[in-house]
C-alpha cells in the first residue's frame, strides 16, 4: 500500500506542474493586478506605478515571471503578499488555526449527526422518520448555503434575545467577543452559527448517499448469511452493511477534505470570520497573485492525496479491492 501511495504521488507532480501553469496564465490573464488597487485610489502616480511594477516584476515575460515564482516555491519560499507586505506563509498561518477549528467542528457535526440517520433510514425504509428525513435533506441539498446563513443571522442575531440580558441571541460573527478574556463557552457560542450553516448542507448530502448506499448492501447474499449465522441485527448491520455501504461516503468526505485548508468562503464572509477563506476572497479582490496561486497550489496538492488517502481507505474498508 506505502509503495500505491508513493507512485500516485510521484505521478500527480506533472498534474500539479500543469494545474500551476494553467492557474498563473489565468490570474495574469484577468483584467487589473496587484497595482490596480492604487490606480482606483490614485495614491500613487504614474512613475511610482511603473517603480512598483518593476519591483514586482510585473513587467518580465509571462514565462519569466512564472519560473522565478516556481524557483521560489521550490525553495520553499511562497513569496510576499503584495497587499501587506508580509510572506505569504505567514499571512497563511495567520488564518489557518481559525479555519481548522471551525471546518473541523464542522465536519465531525455532520458526521456525528448523518452517519446514524443515514444507516437508520435505511433500516427503517419508508417509515415516517425516513420520509422526513428524506424531505428535510431535499430541502438541505436545496436551499443555497449564503441564504440559509443569512436567515440564521436574521433569525437569532437580530430577532431573538437574549431574556437576561437584552442582548442578542447569538453573537453576529467573529471568533470570541472584543476586548473579553478567552473563554470557551464564548468560542463555542460564536461557532454555532457558522458551524450550523456549513454542517446543514454536508449532513443532507451525506445522509443521503448513505441511506442509498445502506439500501442497496444490507440486501446483499453476504448480509443474509451473517443473518443466517446468528449475528445480531445491529451487528450485521455495522459490520457488515456500514463497512461497505462507506465505501461511497468516503469519496465524498475526501473530496472534502480539502475544505478543512480553504475554509468555505460563503460562511467566512457572512460571518466575518477570519480564516482562509475570507483571506482568498481578499486576495483575489486585490489580484495578490503570490498569495492567490500559494492558496490555489496548496489546495491542488491536498485534492491529489485526498483522493490518494480515499483509495487506501477502499481496500481497508473492502479486501476485496486490491490496490496494485
Amino acid at each position: 500500500m506505502a509503495a500505491f501511495a508513493i507512485r500516485r504521488i510521484v505521478g500527480a507532480i506533472p498534474l500539479l506542474l500543469f494545474v500551476s501553469v494553467a492557474v498563473f496564465a489565468l490570474l495574469h490573464a484577468a483584467p487589473g493586478g496587484p497595482t490596480g488597487a492604487y490606480m482606483r485610489r490614485g495614491s500613487m502616480n504614474a512613475a511610482d506605478l511603473a517603480a512598483l511594477e518593476q519591483k514586482l516584476g510585473l513587467n518580465d515575460p509571462l514565462p519569466v515571471q512564472y519560473g522565478k515564482w516556481l524557483g521560489r516555491v521550490v525553495q520553499g519560499d511562497l513569496g510576499m503578499a503584495v497587499t501587506t507586505k508580509r510572506p505569504v506563509a505567514v499571512e497563511i498561518m495567520d488564518r489557518l488555526p481559525h479555519t481548522l477549528t471551525l471546518m473541523a467542528v464542522a465536519w465531525g457535526a455532520t458526521l456525528l449527526i448523518a452517519i446514524p440517520i443515514g444507516i437508520f433510514s435505511a433500516v427503517r425504509q419508508y417509515s415516517k422518520f425516513d420520509h422526513a428525513v428524506t424531505m428535510l435533506t431535499f430541502i438541505g441539498q436545496s436551499i443555497p448555503i449564503f441564504w440559509f446563513g443569512l436567515i440564521l443571522l436574521l433569525v437569532f442575531y437580530m430577532r431573538l434575545e437574549n431574556p437576561i440580558t437584552g442582548e442578542p441571541l447569538m453573537p453576529a460573527g467573529g471568533v470570541a467577543t472584543m476586548g473579553a478574556p478567552f473563554s470557551l463557552t464564548d468560542r463555542i457560542h460564536h461557532l454555532l452559527l457558522p458551524v450550523t450553516m456549513l454542517a446543514a448542507g454536508w449532513v443532507a448530502w451525506y445522509s443521503r448517499f448513505l441511506r442509498a448506499s445502506m439500501l442497496e448492501t444490507i440486501h446483499q447474499d453476504y448480509v443474509r448469511t451473517a443473518r443466517a449465522k446468528g449475528l445480531s441485527e445491529r451487528l450485521v448491520i455495522l459490520r457488515h452493511g456500514f463497512r461497505n455501504a462507506a465505501i461511497p461516503l468516503v469519496t465524498l468526505m475526501a473530496l472534502d477534505v480539502p475544505f478543512l485548508f480553504t475554509g468555505a468562503l460563503f460562511t467566512e464572509v457572512i460571518f466575518a470570520w477570519p480564516g482562509m477563506g475570507r483571506l482568498f476572497y481578499a486576495a483575489a479582490e486585490r489580484r495578490d497573485y503570490g498569495l492567490l496561486m500559494a492558496i490555489i497550489m496548496i489546495t491542488s496538492v491536498l485534492i491529489v492525496l485526498a483522493n490518494i488517502l480515499a483509495d487506501m481507505l477502499y481496500a481497508w474498508l473492502d479486501p476485496r479491492i486490491r490496490l496494485s
